[in-house]
């Protein structure tokens, strides 16, 4: 058994990028070493803004050997038949083949045993390939090579057993051979230098000035970043996605703190935080009070001889003309009321086919009414207003700048505009729940207006069939569904789902014409994320299948979701106890029966009941039971008193057991049999007025 090593270096990898790129040349390198019979006992995938490397340990040094049979004519073949397979096996006679007995009769075999290559020998070849299928979201050509990689390659290191691999990059008109030796960081040790295994190559990377490894570099710039704070007295504020990015930035993190210009400081501290963030990669620090403080940190990637002054001086030069141009925005925008801008909406487009987005602002107003009405919210103007001025923002140049602030300027300028504070932390919030770890509003303009963006979005993607795909969601849907679960049922709202998304739609106007069946067709896809949704709390899907499969008197559906939750753990709990077992049992012996016996009569049998044909005592007491089940389980529906109902259900239990087993479903008599089977789909009925006991699975 021996060691792999292999690293490709190059230029800049992009940061968003390292990560997936050794994923894949891990997975790969792995697929390929096994198929060709040299699978690796462990291997793994590191990543720098210069190098990829993967190494495997536990590799054969030869492939084993492999035997190959080729079946041939049978005993007693013509001539020519016996010649063309003795030279398609390289056998001289007929007597090296073996003669074996088969079901089919005897057959010659020729067996050929093919020794296994050198590890050495069949190793380039393997790692050309994963190198040369390596994919990239966006690749280059350099010089006058034709050989595609994210950036120019530099060198290739490729070590089995200790001892360098002979193979050859082809990129065209040039090559690169792979060698025994890498180069240390790029700045403060470029030498070249021999290495001879992984623990030797990370040992002497460092001594020249480069972590190998991102998480090693994550918790280096994690725990200078906090030391600098703490001496200042100060609080580093977590980002997790920035870290990242900027540890694959850089092979040799040198984290230094920079000064801001007090001046700055009167910006929102969102502007400061997304302006250092998004434009120089640095890191926001905090006061006692949580206040953006006048410092920041920075990850440089070498050390230098001045401790950091000059680049600490040029990043501080550069990031006073950035906040500089935020503070020219800021006093520009301020200029004009939020309400003034709404006219600029219109040269916005939400989508080709759903119009502007004064169109779609026309439609919040609207919509977050009707919300806050249905919602008994003495608010409703202010919803409305909100419904109007939400985007409004977009179309200023803070926006326009920095695109993730959008909401949060909106809040801002509606504050420096007089509006009521509800308002503004509408805007604000309107974009979330953006995902599980974001917050969900709870003040009730927010919510209104919240729940408007993205009903208002779900219903109009959906009347023009921009759907989500298995692979495909360009429009975010799918959030926007979780979304508007998350408003409703950690705010405990009662609504109506299917008339609010038929309100929804009718704002579009002529825009769309999703048809009659669109509200229904929404309502499904949030049963499909509400099943997502409650899956990691150990709720099964099928219970919130049958009860959102469930009918009301009229027919309706249950569009609920909280009465929606609440009749799911009652049903949970019924079905874990044996009356809900039995029952369970019960209800799909008396539907199998009636679907079988529809199927073969060609009708259904869902007619009244005659008395005068009930003549065993079973069917009487099971008649009398439905009817006393059915009247108390719809009184406590009506109540919405679920574990109530299901133990109405459960009453059922022993005259539907002694149904079947003392009363013949299929007698003789036909106009019995009618009556019977009858009674079989009374059995459904009632049952389905609580869940749809189909759905059930197990």
């Amino acid at each position: 058994m021996a060691e792999l090593l292999f690293e490709i270096r190059s230029e800049e990898i992009p940061a968003r990028m390292q990560e997936r790129a050794a994923e894949e040349l891990c997975g790969a390198l792995a697929k390929a070493l096994a198929d060709g019979g040299l699978p690796a006992q462990e291997i793994d995938a590191l990543v720098t803004p210069r190098r990829l490397v993967v190494f495997g340990q536990g590799i054969l040094v030869q492939q084993p050997d492999r035997t190959e049979e080729r079946k041939g004519p049978r005993l007693g073949a013509p001539e020519k038949a016996l010649a063309g397979f003795l030279k398609g096996a390289g056998l001289e006679s007929i007597e090296q083949a073996e003669l074996r007995e088969t079901a089919k009769g005897s057959f010659y075999f020729s067996v050929r045993r093919i020794p296994g290559l050198p590890a050495t020998e069949v190793l380039p070849d393997i790692l050309l390939r994963v190198l040369r299928a390596q994919s990239w979201p966006k690749s280059m050509r350099w010089a006058e090579n034709q050989f595609r990689w994210v950036r120019p390659i530099h060198g290739i290191l490729a070590l089995f057993d200790g001892k360098p691999l002979a193979g050859s990059l082809d990129l065209g008109q040039d090559a690169i051979d792979f060698e025994g030796t890498t180069c240390g960081h790029v700045f403060m040790a470029p030498g070249a230098f021999p290495v001879r295994d992984f623990a030797d190559y990370r040992e002497k990377l460092r001594a020249a000035k480069v972590v190998v490894d991102g998480a090693e570099r994550r918790e280096m710039i994690t725990a200078a970043a906090l030391a600098l704070a703490e001496e200042e007295g100060l609080q580093l504020k977590q980002d997790e996605g920035l870290l990242r990015e900027v540890s694959g930035l850089v092979e040799w993190p040198v984290v230094l703190m920079g000064k801001i210009d007090r001046r700055f400081l009167s910006l929102p501290r969102e502007v400061l935080s997304t302006s250092m963030k998004v434009h120089q990669k640095y890191f926001t620090l905090l006061d006692a009070d949580g206040d953006v403080a006048e410092r920041f940190l920075l990850v440089a990637d070498k050390e230098t001889a001045d401790q950091g002054a000059t680049i600490r001086a040029g990043n501080e030069r550069v990031l006073r003309a950035r906040l500089s141009d935020a503070e020219f925005f800021w006093e520009q925008d301020r200029k004009r009321r939020l309400d003034t801008r709404v006219a600029d909406l219109d040269a916005i487009v939400f989508h080709a086919k759903l119009g502007s987005m004064l169109e779609k602002a026309m439609r919040l107003q609207d919509l977050a009414r009707d919300l806050a009405q249905r919602l008994a919210l003495d608010e409703t103007e202010t919803a409305a207003r909100a419904g109007l001025l939400a985007k409004a923002d977009l179309t200023t140049d803070m926006v326009g700048e920095f695109p993730e602030l959008q909401g949060i300027m909106g809040r801002y300028y509606a504050l420096h505009d007089g509006e009521a504070p509800a308002l503004a932390e509408a805007l604000a919030t309107h974009y979330a729940p953006q995902g599980p770890g974001d917050g969900c509003p709870q003040a009730p303009v927010s919510v209104a207006l919240a729940l408007a963006d993205k009903l208002d979005s779900l219903v109009g993607f959906f009347a023009i069939g921009e759907k989500p795909t298995g692979s495909r969601d360009p429009f975010g849907l799918r959030r926007a569904a979780l979304g508007i679960i998350r408003l409703i049922v950690e705010n405990n709202l009662r609504l109506p789902l299917l008339t609010v998304l038929s309100q929804a739609m009718g704002h579009y106007g002529r825009r769309i014409s999703g048809g009659p069946d669109l509200p229904d067709e929404v309502l499904d896809f949030l049963a499909d994320r509400l099943k997502i949704a409650l899956r990691d709390q150990g709720v099964r899907h099928d219970l919130i299948a049958a009860v959102f499969a469930t009918r009301g008197p009229a027919g309706e559906r249950e569009d609920d979701l909280v009465r929606i939750l609440s009749r799911v753990a009652a049903l949970e709990t019924f079905l874990a106890s044996d009356d809900g077992a039995n029952i369970l049992v019960a209800y799909r012996r008396a539907a199998n029966i009636a679907r079988i016996e529809s199927k073969k009569d060609g009708r259904s049998y869902d007619g009244e009941l005659r008395a005068d044909l009930l003549v065993a005592e079973e069917e009487r007491d099971l008649v009398d039971c439905l009817q006393t089940a059915g009247t108390d389980s719809d009184a406590c529906l009506q109540e919405e008193d679920f574990a109530g109902a299901m133990s109405a259900l459960a009453r059922l239990r022993k005259p539907v057991d002694a149904f079947f087993d003392e009363v013949t479903v299929n007698a003789e008599d036909a106009a019995l049999r009618e009556n019977r089977l009858f009674l079989l789909s009374r059995i459904e009925t009632i049952l389905d007025r609580v869940a749809d006991f189909s759905k059930v699975e197990g």
